[in-house]
């Protein structure tokens, strides 16, 4: 198992994820902070216009939006979330896109 340190200053860590983006050609980069038997929290970067494309949804998870605007959709409903904002991730397949750059902590349980 991958070592994560105890605690991460996720503020200050977006920027540089961020700019891991920016150099890489798939305009995205991820770091996972938190990995366990339970749950996994991953920072994800996205930039302006990239998406993450619809996919099953976990057991549980939450999105917390670092910096930047992105859309969290599914087929019949979307929300936009902007810095600060904490949201559940639907229990149906959904879809992610960064309105502008943006860093998202995603926290996933992986078991019942």
């Amino acid at each position: 198992m991958t070592h994560h340190p105890a605690v991460t200053a996720v503020g200050t860590l977006a920027p540089a994820i961020l700019a891991e983006a920016h150099q890489h050609p798939a305009r995205r980069a991820a770091r996972t902070l938190v990995s366990g038997t339970a749950q996994r929290a991953t920072l994800i970067a996205l930039l302006e216009g990239e998406e993450l494309n619809e996919h099953d949804s976990p057991i549980a998870a939450t999105l917390y939006v670092v910096t930047g605007t992105v859309r969290l959709h599914t087929r019949e409903d979307a929300w936009v979330l902007e810095n600060g904002h904490l949201a559940a991730i639907p229990p149906q397949r959904h879809g992610l896109t960064a309105l502008t750059d943006a860093a998202v902590l995603l926290t996933v349980a992986l078991h019942q």
